[in-house]
């Protein structure tokens, strides 16, 4: 499946939508609803609402998170907003102040 790549000199302000996997080395303030994965590499930085099937934060995150499948907080992120997943991983070193609605009936 074929990935779109945010550049880290590349900001991106508006909607994001569509079927494939997004990874973000870069700036996107606005919104991104994806019916795959979001990843959001260690330069990346997102300030935006997510609604996705998995998503994988690496770098920094202000906003709120839906993801049909699993979201992962990986060592050294940080992250500021709720998060709505019947699946969550938070490695040890993540930062991440929000809450967390584990609530799969509701998705």
């Amino acid at each position: 499946m074929a990935n779109t790549i945010i550049g880290q000199s590349i900001i991106v302000d508006g909607e994001i939508s569509g079927e494939e996997d997004l990874i973000v080395q870069g700036t996107v303030k606005g919104k991104i609803a994806l019916r795959e994965s979001l990843f959001i590499e260690a330069s990346g930085m997102v300030e935006a609402d997510v609604a996705v099937q998995n998503v994988e934060i690496g770098g920094r995150m202000t906003g709120n998170i839906v993801a049909t499948d699993k979201v992962e907080l990986k060592a050294d992120c940080r992250v500021i907003g709720d998060v709505r997943a019947p699946r969550i991983l938070i490695a040890d070193g993540a930062s991440f102040k929000g809450n967390v609605d584990m609530d799969v009936k509701e998705l």
